[in-house]
């Protein structure tokens, strides 16, 4: 009776419990193996982050010092570069991008919406045709149609002419935005438009009440991948302008002169012309995270 009544008061170690000397063992074979991937994948974004960083430490250095050989790695930081682009035409480039790149963005994502909710939700015959005809518009090389639209603008006089570059960021970047704008509405659950629908609300009213909310982040994040494409655009504008719609790209070319090519300044001018499109992904960043995740193959 006693031994019975003392087994059954001895506690019995738990079936599903790891054993203590196992999960040292296990956490010390882990552990080596995770910081080796940490480190490498540090050393990967400080390889790729280093000619960004190289570019902006140059943007600081006096021409000199910029272009010496073995580099200058020791130097009295100055703004004369930035201050030099201030005092020139710099922002009557950086106005053109901006007005070419947020005005061809907001008519992308008007036209992408309804066109993405045609071949989404409302599919039609032959959807998939005109998904591969949207698609195959970017297989074409720029180089092979320039010289038709050079022709066509210069016979209606649109040469050097902020909306030529308008018309055509939008058609550069429509087809895109469709095909991602699809992706992002073929998650939306169906049975959301059919409790809409139940309630009476119109197609218009669905779409502003119930689409466009639940499909913001892709809009965020297909507004950002067109303000990109529409910002650093060079070859339309290299070609198609000259003076009144010149962009920033263009300025760039500005620092290569006959003298030769001054380096402070492009890194400078470089730096700035990068801004516009990081703090707008900075800002963006939370709605791009999830509007990327949203077009995801679960």
């Amino acid at each position: 009776m006693t031994t019975t009544a003392e087994t059954a008061r001895t506690p019995q170690a738990s079936p599903t419990k790891a054993s203590p000397a196992r999960r040292p063992a296990s956490a010390r074979r882990r552990r080596p193996l995770g910081t080796l991937l940490t480190i490498l994948t540090w050393l990967i974004a400080l390889l790729f982050f280093a000619p960004v960083a190289w570019m902006v430490i140059t943007s600081f250095k006096q021409e000199s010092q910029a272009a010496s050989s073995p580099p200058t790695f020791f130097f009295t930081p100055t703004l004369e570069q930035y201050a030099a682009i201030v005092d020139s035409n710099a922002g009557a480039y950086f106005l053109n991008s901006a007005i070419a790149t947020a005005v061809s963005t907001l008519l992308v994502i008007v036209m992408a919406v309804p066109a993405a909710y045609a071949l989404s939700i409302r599919p039609v015959k032959r959807t998939q045709d005109v998904l591969f005809f949207f698609i195959s518009t970017k297989m074409l090389p720029i180089v092979a149609v320039i010289m038709p639209i050079y022709v066509i603008a210069g016979q209606i006089g649109m040469l050097d002419n902020l909306l030529t570059l308008i018309v055509l960021y939008t058609a550069m970047n429509l087809p895109i935005a469709v095909w991602m704008m699809r992706s992002f509405f073929l998650e939306v659950p169906g049975e959301v438009l059919e409790a809409a629908a139940m309630d009476g609300a119109s197609l218009l009213a669905t779409m502003r009440r119930v689409l466009i909310p639940m499909v913001t982040p892709g809009i965020a994040a297909t507004a950002l991948i067109c303000v990109i494409f529409a910002w650093n655009e060079f070859f339309f504008a290299l070609n198609l302008s000259a003076a009144n719609a010149a962009t920033a790209p263009l300025y760039l070319l500005s620092t290569m002169t006959s003298e030769g090519q001054f380096l402070a300044q492009l890194s400078a001018a470089s730096v700035l012309a990068s801004l516009p499109v990081v703090l707008a992904g900075w800002f963006a960043q939370k709605q791009l995270v999830r509007g990327l995740s949203m077009g995801a193959v679960k």
